[in-house]
């Protein structure tokens, strides 16, 4: 199956530059009630997720930063704790699977490593009970290896 049906694209994600600051994150997050963003550099690759637990733990190990003074630290500062895994948009359906079983959602990248949007587990799982419902196999690989 082509995961490029069941992407959402970049235009109608929420994501954020790696050169944004802390503000503007927790801004965007609570804006739009996310916990996690995708990061972008500046040639639009994927760089990683930020998520809450990142900001709250910056602000933990860093004894003067504050909500007061949060815009001055950039999001590359922000150590990230979590690896979320890209796919190529070529990848098959049993790897976004296998991923999803962990992450929320699934970054997805072009040819030249270009973030391009996202495949949310949402879809992923609604895909996989569509299968079950007709009596078709579920991603013989992804349930192989445990994902």
């Amino acid at each position: 199956m082509n995961i490029a049906f069941f992407l959402i694209p970049k235009k109608d994600v929420i994501h954020l530059p790696i050169h944004a600051t802390m503000r503007q994150a927790v801004e965007k997050m609570e804006y739009h009630r996310y916990t996690a963003v995708p990061l972008i550099d500046g040639q639009g690759r994927y760089v990683g997720t930020l998520t809450e637990g990142d900001l709250l733990w910056k602000m933990k190990n860093t004894p003067s930063l504050g909500f007061d003074n949060i815009h001055k630290v950039s999001l590359n500062e922000v150590p990230r704790r979590m690896t979320i895994k890209p796919v190529h948009i070529y990848a098959e359906m049993e790897e976004l699977i296998s991923l999803a079983s962990e992450q929320n959602f699934v970054p997805v990248l072009d040819d030249r490593g270009v973030f391009i949007g996202i495949v949310r587990r949402r879809e992923i799982i609604e895909y996989c009970a569509g299968l079950l419902q007709a009596g078709r196999p579920v991603a013989r690989a992804a349930v192989a290896n445990g994902g």
